[in-house]
């Protein structure tokens, strides 16, 4: 098996539950798993599961995009800065109109810099945030840099507010709406959290909990080249193949048509039937592997009802 789960992870489940029913469904395999980026239990939507050697891809797809969509209340804010806790609301804030809100979220696009919750997973001085907070102590979150490409409104009825968001890895949502209402004179809570796409894998084509239990594993996997769409990428032949299966470089005159990276650091090196077949470093004006997959770049999703 070799390629990723398209899963749709409910509201209430962990992102470790989901693949502990995957776990089951694997009873008695030798198969590695792994999951692409958490979801809070709060939240819904995509979820990747790497099953095979498409586990060890997981840093890889941490690196492509991710689009939500994001439910808030302004005039309402809570220690987590979404619903787990009864939120205090404040009558007396001034409403932002629709114009305003597009125009604050435009201040939000690009390289910046967040303050993550003090109820989160981050690890401070060794310890989870969240179980600081929890315990009354005064948690002090690092800054950090997170890519925001766009923000929408896609719907505002005051005092509720949705958004659509694309963005890199490592970016707190709800953090980004209450920053958002900040620059429009108010505070704001997260009432819902929808992941709709993981790079190129949409909620849309996403399965749910029943089909994995219902179904094959391996009939659902989705091709793991899918999961490094995002890099740049070279098409090798049979006897590449061989050549990378056996540890050997590439020629030096093998070089990947120029991508968004004018420089990449890793490739991926796809079959002409567009199966992955290896990550590939530089060494010496040379293509290397550094991680070499089975023949077979992943088996498409089966027609099953994929709701």
């Amino acid at each position: 098996m070799f390629g990723f789960l398209n899963c749709h992870k409910p509201i209430g489940f962990s992102s470790r539950d989901v693949v502990n029913v995957i776990q089951g469904q694997l009873r008695g395999q030798r198969v590695k798993i792994g999951h692409c980026g958490t979801l809070d239990p709060l939240a819904d939507g995509v979820l990747l599961v790497g099953v095979g050697p498409a586990a060890k891809l997981v840093p890889y797809v941490h690196e492509a995009d991710k689009c939500y969509r994001g439910n808030f209340r302004l005039a309402a804010e809570s220690p987590t800065g979404d619903m787990e806790f009864e939120p205090t609301v404040y009558s007396d804030h001034p409403i932002p109109t629709t114009e305003q809100l597009a125009a604050a979220c435009q201040t939000l696009i690009g390289s910046i810099e967040q303050v993550p919750p003090a109820y989160s997973a981050i690890k401070v001085d060794g310890k989870r945030a969240y179980r600081m907070a929890r315990q009354g102590q005064t948690v002090e979150m690092p800054a950090r840099q997170v890519q925001i490409d766009s923000i929408k409104v896609l719907e505002y009825q005051y005092p509720d507010l949705s958004l659509e968001i694309v963005c890199g890895t490592g970016t707190y949502i709800r953090t980004l709406g209450m920053d958002l209402a900040q620059a429009v004179g108010t505070v704001a809570v997260m009432t819902a959290l929808t992941r709709t796409r993981v790079g190129e894998f949409e909620l849309a084509d996403s399965i749910t909990i029943d089909q994995i239990r219902e179904n094959e594993i391996e009939s659902m996997l989705m091709p793991a080249a899918l999961g490094v769409s995002h890099m740049t990428s070279l098409s090798v032949d049979a006897e590449e193949c061989v050549r990378l299966t056996n540890g050997l470089g590439l020629s030096p005159s093998r070089q990947p048509t120029p991508g968004p990276d004018p420089q990449p650091l890793e490739i991926a090196a796809l079959t002409p039937q567009g199966n992955l077949k290896a990550i590939l470093v530089q060494k010496n004006g040379c293509w290397y592997p550094k991680r070499v997959f089975p023949d077979a770049g992943g088996n498409p999703a089966s027609s099953i009802n994929q709701t």
